[in-house]
């Protein structure tokens, strides 16, 4: 069965991590997509990795922070293929890290900028094409940290919050258009955005995310990518302003906590966390 038959996405920061997977995993489920990222050897790779397994992807290069280029994004997706039925506004990255004390106001600009305006535009240019077409699904990749609160990422946690609340305002003006809106809110998912800056890389941040929740291995990108199939689907054509948390448990105890408490926390201690491919 394939679940997204004659659909067509846009994902942002599809280039790697979580998006790579739910770029491909749309594709293999009948979806044509378009990949947006500002890594343009990445997200070229996975748009061919989509045509090489039988599906229809084109890269769009794209910064989310800037609305001209997340218009034409979505514009590209009705250039290619006609309508526009799911968007997933997944670019990110760790922003500003440290004491609120030593924040610059430029590094939390920054942050909020690709965090929460990235989704704020995301929506706004999708609700015209999916309105007039009769519907359409809009997903959100928040946190963990938009639901409690964590030491040393202060403009993480506030915009991932915002993202979680942005969805459920939005959920309830789209609604009567029967356009959905939701977001996803990873655990300890090992993707580039944290490994990429801990020595060992991959495999050591996969050892100590496992033993963060009660799930005792590490989240993976596909993990993620199958929650976003699913609200990207028809199957969840019941479901708006959730937030749907994705963390082996986590979420439900502290265990989470370990990583600041033995400092395995993989974003700098003070400074700012820029995108993953950049590092």
């Amino acid at each position: 069965m394939r679940r997204l038959e004659n659909k067509v996405a846009v994902i942002t920061g599809a280039a790697s991590g979580m998006g790579r997977a739910t770029a491909i995993r749309f594709s293999q489920e009948g979806a044509s997509v378009v990949v947006a990222d500002l890594n343009v050897a990445g997200g070229e790779s996975v748009v061919r990795e989509c045509r090489e397994n039988g599906g229809n992807a084109v890269f769009q290069k794209a910064d989310v922070s800037a609305e001209d280029q997340v218009k034409a994004m979505i514009d590209r997706a009705v250039k290619e293929f006609g309508r526009l039925d799911i968007t997933y506004n997944n670019a990110g990255l760790g922003g500003a890290t440290g004491p609120i004390e030593n924040i610059t106001v430029e590094d939390w600009d920054k942050t909020f900028a690709v965090l929460v305006r990235g989704v704020f535009l995301g929506i706004k240019h999708s609700i015209p094409i999916m309105r007039k077409q009769g519907g359409g699904s809009i997903i959100s990749t928040a946190s963990l940290a938009g639901l409690q609160g964590y030491d040393g990422i202060h403009a993480y946690s506030g915009a991932k919050a915002a993202v979680v609340n942005i969805t459920r305002s939005a959920a309830i003006q789209l609604g009567p258009d029967k356009i959905r809106v939701n977001c996803i809110c990873p655990g300890g998912v090992n993707t580039p955005i944290l490994y990429g800056t801990t020595p060992g890389g991959e495999k050591i941040m996969e050892q100590v995310l496992a033993n963060m929740q009660p799930i005792k291995r590490a989240g993976s990108p596909l993990d993620i990518a199958n929650m976003a199939l699913f609200l990207g689907s028809d199957e969840s054509e019941w479901i708006t302003g959730a937030a749907m948390v994705v963390d082996g448990g986590a979420i439900a105890g502290e265990s989470i906590r370990l990583a600041q408490q033995t400092g395995t926390n993989a974003l700098p201690q003070s400074g700012f966390a820029g995108p993953s491919f950049l590092r």
